[in-house]
């Protein structure tokens, strides 16, 4: 090999290599955008909690989403998904929103882990099983929505809670954001009482209503029911 052949050959590395970047960064625009956000709203955390699939759920994993980070909020922890948007490359066909056009979070209250670790980890579960439902049945959440459950154990992972569902909020930290995939916007998850969740659903109150008598967007497992 001559020595033309030789720099041909390193610039096609090169050219390969620099080409393999590329795609990199273009496969992961649609989960670098959120991380962004994140970014904005807590400077400084390079690396939260993060809480991957092993599995993906189109190799047959039962994890719908890719992954979930929690944020140190200081008095709560907050959960933010990866997986109801287009992570990677564009694949929907609608160009304006990134896959189901959302992502959920939640705020949990510190003090409402006894055992931190597990219940992180059961409230990432929680959001997993959520996912299920959008990915199954194609059902979006929507803010000002609730989910009855019908259950009436906590769904803290010792059950001793009195919060048994959820009533939903834009996000109250992160901005809905334009991604190269489309637009995301984040569906924030409040725990709600089984008395609060039938008052909504008997037409007693409403989900803004029944916020505002709650005052706050995170979820306190020992809080008392407001209705």
């Amino acid at each position: 090999m001559g020595l033309f052949d030789r720099l041909r050959g390193n610039k096609k590395k090169e050219a390969d290599k620099e080409r393999t970047q590329k795609e990199e960064i273009w496969n992961t625009q649609g989960w670098d955008a959120i991380t962004r956000e994140c970014e904005r709203v807590y400077p400084g955390q390079k690396n939260p909690k993060h809480y991957g699939t092993v599995i993906n759920w189109w190799l047959g994993g039962n994890d719908p989403l890719d992954g979930i980070s929690i944020y140190d909020g200081g008095d709560y922890w907050h959960f933010v998904t990866y997986g109801l948007s287009e992570l990677y490359e564009k694949e929907s066909e609608n160009p304006d929103v990134s896959g189901y056009g959302m992502e959920f979070t939640l705020k949990l209250k510190k003090e409402s882990c006894k055992d931190e670790e597990m219940e992180i980890r059961c409230m990432c579960g929680i959001l997993q099983t959520i996912a299920r439902i959008t990915f199954t049945k194609g059902e979006i959440f929507r803010p000002y929505e609730y989910l009855y459950t019908g259950q009436t154990q906590g769904i803290d992972s010792r059950m001793e809670s009195g919060i048994t569902g959820f009533l939903t909020i834009p996000d109250s930290s992160l901005q809905a954001i334009e991604t190269p995939n489309g637009r995301v916007e984040f569906t924030e998850f409040i725990g709600a009482t089984d008395a609060e969740l039938l008052a909504v659903k008997n037409r007693e109150t409403d989900v803004k209503g029944l916020y505002e008598k709650l005052g706050s967007d995170v979820t306190d497992y020992y809080r008392n029911s407001v209705v």
